[in-house]
């Protein structure tokens, strides 16, 4: 059975609305609404466009926050070295569970964002653009239909992808264009170098959603008007998701640097125990200083924390930040491709120990190796998501010491979990195991070594343990081979 479709999140704005401008107006705008609310757009040359980029300081608001410029420069040198057109790729797959923006934009002002894609596609002289989405999504529909409505300088189509937070790193998004599994690649390529990091092997240049959508803003105002909000540094405007208990989020465009504060209160929240800003891949404030908290890429690094992909949480005084924390470590670490060490052992051992920990049944050796394999875990996989999972995971060990030592010396913070940090609703597979029947033999762990864990008299550890994708074939083995028949596997739906 399909998911349900999506219910599009409402925009609000702390200053007028760049990106957002007309959704005051228009639930969702055509083309022909589209070019009744933005001014005609113009269409500069190679270089043109690239000062444009840098006199705006135009940065990816994907994550990774990397110089658009600089990255099409180099798929432009590869380009002219090897005779070939480059191809442009928005990247709108959007698998953070926490962040809505990329679909609120895709869904609602899908023509903003082939604008910046079709300047960068006429002015480079593109051979094809490809507009990824996440299967299931809103843009599944609307981006098809987008097409459908307007010419563009070369071929353009749309892409689906599985709908999963690994998917929309860059390199396993486009060997998903290339019709290969969705995963990052054994080995890193640079998509601008073409070749095996490319789409068809061409040079490639990949953004997402809001990067082009703000390419298309600054192109229509200029530098100096684009520059007239935001920071010196950070010039212009960033689009948030805020997420609050038991309502659906907020998409809010702010000027960069405005102060985390007012968006909270602008939105009937408060800092709560701590506030996650940056979603999964992000970090944890303190509440002493959240308030205050600029939202600009520099002044959140200043406070140990990441503008990421704009997703912001704000954890209630009612529910236990560990458990909390432990829910979502478990799901990211389900949702890594497996490819690596830190995602087959760091992060399934760093989810267990927290799940233990907000559980109450966490020895102080336990955490300490859940710190020492998160750290490992940085700067070691063959993607982002170990470095992004280890900050998420340490700065919440961090925000929530207080409750990590009612949880190690006592019977705990004694608030029960609520599920404020979204997680998609479908379950995903799990194994089992029947007490009344294990009789410690541990061949389930020979079988199945990045699953099962055992504890000193070779019982698992766990009762209920997640199995991503990857894994499924040794948890079959497990299941299939447990003498006792222990072990069951639940899989997702």
């Amino acid at each position: 059975m399909k998911n349900a479709p999506l219910k599009l999140p409402e925009v609000r704005w702390v200053e007028p609305g760049r990106l957002t401008s007309g959704l005051d107006r228009h639930q969702r705008m055509d083309l022909s609404t589209h070019t009744r609310v933005n001014p005609p757009l113009p269409e500069p040359g190679r270089e043109d466009l690239l000062a444009l980029a840098e006199a705006v300081v135009l940065s990816g608001r994907g994550g990774a926050g990397f110089p658009f410029a600089r990255k099409a420069r180099a798929a432009l040198a590869t380009a002219d070295r090897t005779g070939t057109a480059p191809v442009v790729v928005v990247n709108g797959t959007e698998g953070e569970p926490a962040s809505a923006k990329d679909k609120m934009l895709l869904a609602r002002v899908p023509h903003l964002v082939l604008d910046g894609a079709c300047l960068a596609a006429a002015a480079f002289n593109a051979e094809e653009i490809v507009i990824a989405v996440a299967a299931g999504s809103p843009g599944e529909i609307s981006v098809p239909a987008a097409l459908a409505e307007r010419e563009f300088p070369c071929p353009a189509r749309t892409v689906s992808v599985p709908e999963r937070f690994v998917s929309g790193e860059s390199g396993a998004l486009i060997r998903g264009i290339n019709g290969l599994p969705v995963v990052p690649a054994p080995l890193k390529a640079r998509a601008a170098d073409g070749g095996s990091g490319g789409v068809r092997r061409r040079p490639t240049l990949l953004c997402n959603t809001e990067t082009w959508a703000q390419l298309a803003v600054a192109a229509r105002l200029g530098a100096d008007a684009y520059a007239a909000v935001g920071t010196a540094d950070e010039p212009g405007t960033a689009l948030l998701t805020v997420n609050r208990p038991g309502a659906d989020p907020l998409v809010v465009e702010v000027p960069t640097g405005t102060q985390l504060g007012p968006v909270l209160e602008a939105c009937g929240l408060q800092p709560g125990t701590g506030v996650l800003v940056g979603g999964y891949h992000g970090a944890w404030l303190h509440p002493s200083v959240a308030f205050d908290a600029p939202l600009s890429r520099a002044g959140l690094a200043a406070l140990g924390g990441t503008l990421g992909a704009g997703a912001i949480v704000a954890l209630p005084d009612d529910t236990c930040p560990l458990g909390e924390t432990a829910r979502v470590a478990t799901w990211l670490a389900t949702e890594s491709a497996g490819q690596c060490g830190p995602c087959k052992r760091g992060l399934p051992e760093a989810a267990e120990a927290l799940a233990m920990l907000a559980a109450g049944a966490a020895e102080p050796s336990a955490l300490e190796g859940a710190r020492r394999a998160l750290g490992a875990a940085q700067a070691g996989g063959a993607c982002s998501h170990p470095d992004g999972t280890a900050r998420f995971l340490l700065t919440a060990l961090d925000v929530f010491s207080e409750d990590v030592d009612a949880h190690l010396s006592g019977p705990g913070c004694g608030r029960p979990v609520r599920g404020v940090l979204p997680l998609p609703h479908a379950e995903g597979a799990r194994l089992t195991v029947d007490w009344s029947r294990c009789t410690g033999h541990g061949l389930c762990a020979v079988l199945a070594p990045d699953l099962m864990r055992l504890g000193p008299h070779s019982y698992p550890t766990s009762r209920t343990i997640p199995v991503a994708p990857w894994q499924e074939h040794d948890a079959c083995r497990a299941v299939n081979q447990c003498p006792a028949l222990a072990i069951r596997l639940h899989r997702r739906g």
